[in-house]
Parts: structure tokens; sequence; C-alpha cells
């Protein structure tokens, strides 16, 4: 059976009595939904989302009831309706960190000429949450929303060295470390090692780690309190780029870039 999405470091905590297992239940369901699983039956939901059968038909038939799930009339199976966007768009529209970037990820994309995109942290992956696409050929598409692990992306690592050393290791340690091409690096020692360097330099690189062909540069968006709220990346391609030129030429914009953002947010107060 597939690893259940009810196991986070938030279920395995003790259960407040505040907790509402149904509710838990219900966005496992949601959550259960992904490209490799587009559509469901009942039986599908309840393997996917870690749940019994009978739980599964409640909350389907609930989440259907609501509009968070429709019905093929021909196979019966499941699959998330467009409701389900409102709940995301409403986070992108309430989080005053997209607009106080997106002026300066536009300009950072004119400058540059290349993809530039603001990440956030989530348990141990980054999520894109805003993006200005480039009018030349980008080797991975990644929508907003998508997610990428800390350990081996330029937006991850800049935002793990900006956080004191003890607390990126501890993510580090929990991440499953696996190696995406031959280019990953997976060793503890490694991964802080690359996270020293990008403390020294401001930005952090990742050369095909994640993606054959695919190159960032990234830099932390820095809060009022010090701490990293973020990354702002700069999408160079190989087919483009060598690591040096990249460097050479767009560190500098993505550094002006990040630290526009982070004084711009602090202003927020």
């Amino acid at each position: 059976m597939p690893a259940s999405p009810l196991s986070s470091p938030e279920a395995d905590a003790t259960p407040s009595l505040l907790f509402n297992q149904s509710l838990e239940k219900g966005l496992a369901v949601l959550r259960a939904f992904s490209a490799q699983r587009r559509t469901m039956t009942i039986a599908d939901v309840a393997e996917a989302a870690g749940i019994n059968k009978s739980s599964a038909q409640r909350m389907v038939f609930t989440l259907e009831q609501l509009g968070y799930l429709r019905k093929h009339p021909q196979t019966r199976r499941y699959q998330l309706a467009p409701r389900v966007m409102e709940i995301g768009f409403n986070y992108l529209a309430a989080n005053p960190l997209i607009e106080v970037a997106n002026p300066f990820l536009s300009e950072l994309t004119k400058v540059t000429t290349e993809t530039s995109c603001l990440t956030e942290p989530d348990l141990l992956d980054m999520v894109y949450i805003a993006r200005f696409v480039s009018a030349h050929f980008v080797p991975v598409h990644m929508p907003i929303g998508s997610r990428i692990p800390m350990y081996c992306t330029a937006s991850g690592r800049a935002y793990l060295g900006a956080l004191p050393e003890d607390e990126a290791l501890a993510v580090i340690g929990r991440a499953q470390r696996i190696a995406h091409t031959v280019h990953t690096r997976t060793e503890v020692d490694d991964i802080l090692a690359v996270l020293r360097e990008a403390r020294q330099r401001g930005y952090a690189v990742n050369c095909e780690e994640l993606f054959l062909g695919d190159m960032t540069l990234a830099a932390p968006v820095m809060g009022g309190n010090g701490r990293p709220l973020g990354a702002v990346h700069v999408v160079a391609p190989t087919s483009r780029w060598t690591r040096e030129e990249a460097e050479r030429k767009l560190a500098p914009p993505l550094l002006q870039c990040a630290r526009a953002v982070s004084s711009s947010v602090r202003a927020l107060g």
C-alpha cells in the first residue's frame, strides 16, 4: 500500500481533543488525487488515502455533494472538480509575499530574459507560488503549486542555508534524499557543505540534480525577524548557460531581486 497522506508530522503527533479526524480524512481524500491518480473508484480512494472503504465512501459522497469531486457518468470513477482550485487561489490572492514579489520577479525576468520564480517552504519541500516565464525554451514546466524537495534544489538550499545549521540538518535528516539524476547529492555532509557555500555567497545553485538539462540559481527572501520566508530563483537551462556564465551574469540581478523583495516584506511589518 502507498504511503498514506495522513502520515505526516502533524498526524503522527498526539492528537488534541480539538483535532477533527473527519476533516483530516476528507482532506486526505482530496490530496490522494494526483497526476498519477487522476480518477479513482471508492476502493482506490480508500487505499490511496489510507482509510477504510466505509470512511472513503462517506468522504467521497460529502465532497461530491459540496462540489469538490465529480463522478464520470460512464466509468463511475471519481475525479477532482474545478471547485478544488478555489482554495488554492484564495491562498495565492491573500498572500502578501506574492503581491510584493511580483513586480521584482517581472523585472528579473526582463533583465535576464530567463524564467524567475518564487517558492515557499512546506515541510520538506518548496512550493511554487509565483512564476514569470521566459520567452525562451524552458526544459521543465513547473506550474504554480508544484513541489520540489529542499535538499537537492537551489531554492530549497537557499532557504535551508539561511536557517541555523541545526534546523537545516533536521530537515535534511528527514528527507528521503533520492538520487533523481547522476548529479544529485544525497550525502548529508555533502549537502551541508553546499549550504555553507550558499550562505557565504548569498545564493545557491542546482545543476541538473533534480532534472537533466535544468540549472537554477536561488537566493533567500528574508523576513523582519531575520528568518527566511522563501526563495527567489532564476532558471538557467544548461542548453544556454554554463554554470560559470550563469553565476557571473545571473547571480547579481538575482541577489538584487531577493534583497528588494526582502526589504519590501520587512516594510510591511
